[in-house]
């Protein structure tokens, strides 16, 4: 499945539509699971909505799977932004695609060959992310970024929500940011970890496109609101 019939979309990278920068990915790992349908209604002005997939192996902490993902596909039409914190990722993603992912994103310390990966996702018509941690260099990466849509940049250790923000991250960003500015090339960075009202307009400034932000948005008693202000603090 493809972006193709999502809504609220403006713009075009890597043969697929996006919705106007900066983007905000709200992150479902902060939402209130019995009422999950709900909560993401209340976000609709987002233009992504993140899936945190954990397995407990490559991260110490277990979350959603292939059944939430295509239960959250089923009440928005917003793009499903998945970020799979597990090993061996090219052994489930088919299934994920299935479940209605539109960007997937891997880990390059969870497989031998990022590359392909890469590649075989946008064979499958999905938008292709790589991510690292924050004690993985981003400079071994930097020829991913020829091929991928998107680099999600670690501001904090994967596996749990309500970290805090990790500024020196903010260097990893602007290595790709100056990289993609001197090749021309399409790529998205988006950073994910602390991302809130008191750092996003930094993360903005280093060189962003895209902020998963979890309680930032779902912690807050109006969510809708909260994206909107986001998204203020974040245009440059």
């Amino acid at each position: 499945m493809t972006c193709s019939g999502k809504q609220r979309v403006v713009a075009s990278i890597g043969g697929m539509t996006l919705p106007t920068r900066p983007i905000i990915a709200p992150s479902i790992l902060a939402a209130n699971y019995a009422a999950l349908g709900e909560d993401i209604a209340k976000v609709d002005n987002a233009g992504w909505i993140h899936v945190d997939i954990m397995d407990g192996h490559f991260v110490p902490n277990l979350s959603f799977g292939p059944d939430v993902t295509k239960a959250v596909n089923g009440v928005t039409d917003q793009i499903l932004d998945v970020h799979l914190m597990i090993e061996e990722p090219e052994k489930w993603v088919d299934e994920y695609i299935a479940a209605g992912a539109d960007c997937v994103i891997f880990h390059v310390e969870a497989t031998d060959n990022p590359r392909a990966l890469i590649e075989a996702l946008k064979s499958k018509g999905v938008r292709a992310g790589f991510s690292v941690k924050p004690g993985t260099p981003i400079e071994d990466y930097l020829d991913l970024v020829d091929i991928a849509d998107l680099v999600l940049i670690m501001s904090v250790e994967p596996g749990f929500g309500g970290q805090k923000f990790m500024p020196d991250m903010l260097d990893k960003v602007r290595t790709v940011r100056e990289y993609i500015d001197e090749k021309g090339l399409p790529a998205l960075i988006e950073i994910d970890g602390g991302v809130g009202e008191g750092t996003i307009t930094k993360a903005a400034e280093a060189g962003c496109d895209a902020f998963v932000a979890g309680s930032a948005v779902f912690g807050k008693d109006d969510p809708h609101a909260a994206v909107d202000k986001l998204k203020e603090l974040a245009t440059l």
